[in-house]
Parts: C-alpha cells; sequence; structure tokens
C-alpha cells in the first residue's frame, strides 16, 4: 500500500480529478495549501506599495492505492497536471503502513478498495 501526495496547480484539479475518474481513482483527500519552490515567488503592488508573494496557491491531493494502481495513478496525475511550466508541482509516494475502514474494521488492501 502507497500514500500519493502531489501538490498541482489549483486550475488543473478539476482536469486532474477527471483523469483519475477515467483512470478508476476514485478515492482522494483535496485540500488548498500554499506552498514555494523552484517558482520562488512574485513580486507585486497594492496602492504603490510593492510586496513579495513567496507563498503561492496550491492543491494537495492524497491517494491510497494498493501497489498495482501507483503507476498507473501516478502517470494519470502526471499527464493531466503538466503544462511544461515551472510550478506544476510535486508527486511524493509514501509506504502506507495500515489503513482501517473504520465502518467495517476491515484492515489492509481491502481497506483502500
Amino acid at each position: 500500500m502507497k500514500l500519493i501526495i502531489a501538490y498541482i496547480q489549483p486550475h488543473k484539479l478539476e482536469e486532474v480529478k477527471a483523469a483519475l475518474a477515467k483512470a478508476e481513482v476514485g478515492k482522494m483527500s483535496v485540500t488548498n495549501s500554499l506552498g514555494c519552490g523552484a517558482q520562488m515567488g512574485y513580486e507585486e503592488s497594492y496602492r504603490g506599495v510593492k510586496f513579495e508573494v513567496n507563498l503561492l496557491k496550491k492543491v494537495r491531493l492524497e491517494i491510497a492505492v494498493n501497489e498495482s494502481f501507483v503507476e498507473k495513478t501516478v502517470n494519470t496525475i502526471i499527464s493531466a497536471a503538466r503544462s511544461g511550466q515551472i510550478g506544476d508541482g510535486k508527486i511524493f509516494i509514501i509506504d502506507l503502513v495500515e489503513c482501517i475502514r473504520i465502518r467495517t474494521g476491515e484492515r489492509g488492501s481491502v481497506a483502500i478498495g
């Protein structure tokens, strides 16, 4: 079991969700987040006062999958979220030690679904 964490551009969320649904990956958590990476932010001006914006809006997806779905999920996210521009995002894959479905008490890969 793996936990896939992806940070993507907010405007790509609907495209990524649609692509994941088509790939039969429908269970995920979505959170708005702020972060900075290679983009390093940008400078903005408000009423003549300049300020630096270095925490940019991103969307964080968390998807728990069984081993057989890892590559399929990652490739789907990449193909739907990629624009070719700096700031497209990152994907992290973490070993998932345990998963428990609260309703039934099922554990492991059957709990992921």
